[in-house]
């Protein structure tokens, strides 16, 4: 089997003092008419070999549950217009809560009176070179909020997309119906998070993370949301 890396990415990359190989599967565009077993039975499947793990992107599992937010479901009002001109534009997973509809999206799902907190918080921690307090606080869900720009996908304009409900359980079905070992990642060009993997998995979660620390899946329009990953 050839091993394909996205333009700038690498094949091959050490995790734990052991080598791996990386595959970027390419895909259709994923949309809400798809269901994630399919997916991963039609794409990976064919390549998928014991003792490999496959990362999935986060975003075509929430994609597939229907975990889709329409933007004229959000009502903007005026802390979140407020707050976040003092908040970054982009956070981690791209753009963030600098822009006034996620602002509202956090504030609609934690509640006011703890965004509040955690950008007084935030804001102490800046000026003490620390970074990430607002997210840290109101929690991975808020963090987590993908879309609402038109960036690399004019399809994600006026959507957001949450993180998937139950990921592990997602990767234990993966596992038990296709033989798959598997994790779902949240990861960008700025950062990496393992929402869940299945239970077979020996590998810590900082080993995990290292086996996606330059995203191999890619930033914009690759279409490649599953990474197969194979020992050496």
């Amino acid at each position: 089997m050839e091993f394909i890396a996205n333009p700038g990415k690498n094949c091959e990359i050490e995790a734990g003092g052991r080598l791996y190989r990386r595959h970027a599967i390419r895909t259709h565009f994923i949309t809400t008419a798809d269901d994630i077993l399919s997916v991963v039975s039609r794409y990976a499947s064919p390549c998928y070999r014991q003792g490999d793990l496959l990362s999935i992107s986060e975003k075509i599992v929430a994609i597939c549950q229907g975990r889709i937010i329409h933007r004229d479901e959000i009502q903007i009002g005026l802390w979140a217009r407020l707050l976040s001109r003092f908040a970054c534009r982009q956070n981690r997973g791209g753009y963030g809560v600098g822009m006034p509809i996620n602002m509202q999206y956090a504030i609609d799902k934690v509640g006011l009176i703890k965004v509040l907190y955690a950008a007084v918080a935030a804001g102490i921690g800046k000026l003490r070179g620390r970074h990430g307090i607002f997210y840290a606080i109101v929690g991975q869900e808020v963090a987590g909020l993908d879309g609402f720009y038109d960036g690399a996908w004019e399809a994600y304009r006026d959507i957001g997309i949450e993180i998937p409900h139950d990921p592990s359980g997602v990767c234990e079905e993966i596992r038990r119906c296709l033989g798959i070992s598997c994790m779902i990642v949240d990861a960008n060009d700025f950062g990496q998070v393992i929402l869940g993997y299945s239970a077979d998995i020996t590998l810590s979660e900082a080993e995990l993370l290292q086996l996606i620390a330059d995203n191999p899946a890619g930033q914009g329009q690759q279409c490649t949301p599953l990474i197969l990953i194979r020992p050496q």
